[in-house]
């Protein structure tokens, strides 16, 4: 029974339920739209709630920051308001100072016052002093230049004389040094001189002993004084085999001999030349001229160099004795070689 009903039934519970399905669908879509829209309400709601929280967040920030700004303001106004009592104390206080000093300034004004008008009369004082002294300082310099001209003249003067006696001083260097050199030369001559001097001693003692002959030595001057009757028979000028024996022993001492003239000296007596051998020797100057030039000859022909050789006649006029005597006569009648030091 109850199958057979059951197709009606559902026909019948169908047909309700589309029916109720259309009343709902549609009461369902306003509903959906209605929520919808509340929906779209709501979340432009939370949107302007996100935007006023925002805003208020911001606000209570700024306030925030204001409320501090707020209180650095009281705090910098209530430390002004202190420098202000302190300014205005102090400003008393330096009014109080200016007024001092206004006072004291006027007294100041009152000493500066008097002392500028001292000064003023010391100014004047001192520039007629200046003046005087600008005058005596002008008279001054004229004065020193006229002094530092004369010192450039005693200046110039004592470096000309300076530099003359530097000049002076070097030419007696040289001359010391001239004189030195002369000195040593002199000093060399002069051992020479003795050497020479010695050396002929020695060689001719025994002719010195005899009287036939003398050497002497003065002042770097040598001579050998021999009688003529030792080299040359009476009344002839040829030297004679003894003399020549004799003026050998005298070469081999000349021979070295470099740094002297040698000159052959011819003295006589004054007896008169008469007779044959007038004719020959017409006075004692040709006698004793060709001795001493035979002697000469005869020295160059035994190697002495005849440039330092030379030959001397006096004749009767440089006697060493009287001719009164026999003994002077013999002492006058003479050769003398004497040893020049060259100049």
């Amino acid at each position: 029974m109850l199958r057979r009903w059951m197709p009606l039934a559902v026909v019948v519970l169908v047909s309700l339920g589309l029916g109720a399905c259309t009343r709902f669908e549609s009461t369902y879509v306003r509903k959906v739209q209605e929520a919808d829209s509340l929906a779209k309400q709501l979340a432009a709601q939370k949107q302007k709630y996100q935007e006023l929280s925002a805003e208020n967040a911001s606000l209570k920030s700024k306030l925030e920051q204001m409320t501090a700004e707020r209180d650095k303001y009281v705090a910098d106004l209530t430390g002004m308001t202190a420098r202000r009592d302190q300014l205005a104390t102090d400003l008393a206080g330096m009014t109080s100072l200016r007024d001092r000093l206004a006072a004291d300034n006027k007294e100041l004004d009152k000493v500066l016052q008097a002392k500028s008008d001292s000064l003023s009369q010391s100014i004047a004082e001192l520039r007629g002093k200046n003046a005087e002294l600008e005058s005596q300082n002008a008279q001054l310099k004229q004065q020193i230049a006229g002094l530092n001209q004369q010192f450039a003249n005693q200046q110039r003067s004592l470096d000309e004389k300076t530099a003359a006696a530097s000049r002076l001083e070097q030419e007696n260097v040289k001359q010391r040094q001239d004189i030195a050199a002369l000195q040593r030369a002199e000093e060399e001559r002069l051992q020479k001189t003795s050497k020479t001097y010695e050396d002929l001693l020695q060689k001719m003692k025994g002719e010195i002993a005899l009287g036939q002959m003398t050497i002497t030595e003065l002042k770097g001057k040598l001579t050998v004084n021999m009688v003529d009757a030792i080299l040359f028979d009476t009344g002839k000028a040829e030297v004679k085999p003894e003399g020549m024996e004799i003026l050998q022993k005298v070469i081999s001492i000349l021979k070295d001999v470099k740094d002297k003239w040698i000159r052959i000296e011819g003295h006589t007596d004054n007896v008169q030349i008469i007779g044959q051998l007038a004719k020959k020797f017409p006075t004692n100057w040709e006698l004793s001229a060709a001795r001493s030039i035979n002697v000469a000859r005869f020295l160059q022909e035994q190697g002495i160099d005849p440039a330092i050789l030379s030959g001397v006649a006096y004749g009767e006029y440089h006697p060493v004795a009287s001719n009164e005597t026999p003994e002077g006569k013999q002492k006058n009648r003479r050769i003398e070689i004497i040893l020049v030091p060259k100049e």
